[in-house]
């Protein structure tokens, strides 16, 4: 099942000398449950791609559906509660509520969305996510994979159609990089969860159901099996 189209998606930046083409004419799909992975150089055009396939940046041409939906044909207001109702963020700097705990984190995006949260479904992640013991602590409190985990957990809450994960190891080191990556993998298998991951280092890219690189804003579809 298709969940994610994107056609001839192009962004520029700047202007004359100093016009910077991030995307060129970039196309490509993903089915439900697929794990993909996106690699290339720092400056390549990755996080313009991801972002713009949230809605977190306007293209200059092109077409992202998720799930059938035109994300661009929507007015502005529209889009956000799209995004917030069907796509996950996982961001390589945590961006968690300094105030609220382990739990509180999780479910703030069914608060903001006036969604009840449901315990039990809540408790999965938690033992999913080996949070469970943590789950009255601040983020303060935790090292950076458990805020990651947290960040995760927050993403995976509203079971959204798709989770971007931009470069979500890119401020741990190689054994909670390694714990992070097992845990997206867990997420994709247990809930079928669809993920579009930029990720900076390619030994990470292990296991995966494809690879993606991007260089000089063009795509290439690198291929892959799932392990």
């Amino acid at each position: 099942m298709e969940i994610l189209r994107v056609e001839h998606l192009s962004k520029t930046y700047g202007a004359g000398e100093a016009r910077v083409d991030a995307l060129q004419d970039v196309s490509f799909t993903l089915q439900k449950g697929e794990f993909t992975a996106v690699v290339g150089e720092s400056g390549s055009g990755k996080s313009t791609l991801l972002n713009c396939i949230g809605g977190l940046d306007t293209p200059m041409s092109g077409k992202v559906w998720l799930d059938g939906q035109d994300l661009f044909s929507m007015k502005e207001n529209q889009r956000t509660v799209f995004r917030r109702q069907n796509i996950g963020f996982v961001f390589q700097s945590f961006h968690l509520v300094a105030e609220l705990n382990v739990e509180q984190n999780i479910i703030f995006p069914l608060l903001l969305d006036h969604q009840n949260p449901d315990p039990r479904q809540v408790e999965e992640i938690l033992e999913v996510l080996g949070l469970a013991d943590r789950r009255h602590h601040l983020p303060g409190q935790l090292s950076g994979g458990q805020q990651q985990r947290v960040a995760i957990g927050r993403a995976l809450i509203m079971r959204p159609m798709l989770v971007l994960a931009d470069e979500p190891t890119g401020n741990l080191d190689s054994g909670n990089s390694q714990d992070v990556m097992d845990l997206l993998m867990k997420a994709s298998r247990y809930y079928q969860q669809t993920i579009l991951m930029i990720a900076h280092n390619e030994h990470l890219t292990t296991g995966v159901d494809r690879v993606l690189r991007v260089r000089d804003g063009r795509l290439t579809d690198l291929g892959g099996v799932r392990a």
